[in-house]
């Protein structure tokens, strides 16, 4: 099953950009197919591997940088931009 998803990232810090950009270059090392803007990062791939990624991404936040919100939106399909 294809999945698309709207993830936006949240750093509870000060310097929050920095992190935010390592957060996306950890999704696109993935080899997911990530389209970063300047709102959320829009995610797309099969249900299993984009779950994957996105739980060790959000581990790793937690656990290097401490606290931080995610919001994301998940769409059964493929809802990448053409």
């Amino acid at each position: 099953m294809y999945l698309s998803v709207q993830l936006s990232y949240y750093p509870l810090a000060d310097d929050f950009k920095p992190v935010v950009k390592e957060v996306v270059k950890r999704l696109e090392a993935t080899g997911l197919e990530v389209h970063p803007n300047r709102m959320s990062t829009q995610v797309f791939g099969e249900f299993d591997e984009v779950m994957a990624a996105l739980s060790e991404v959000m581990k790793w936040s937690f656990e290097t940088h401490g606290k931080a919100v995610f919001t994301a939106n998940f769409l059964e399909g493929d809802r990448r931009p053409r």
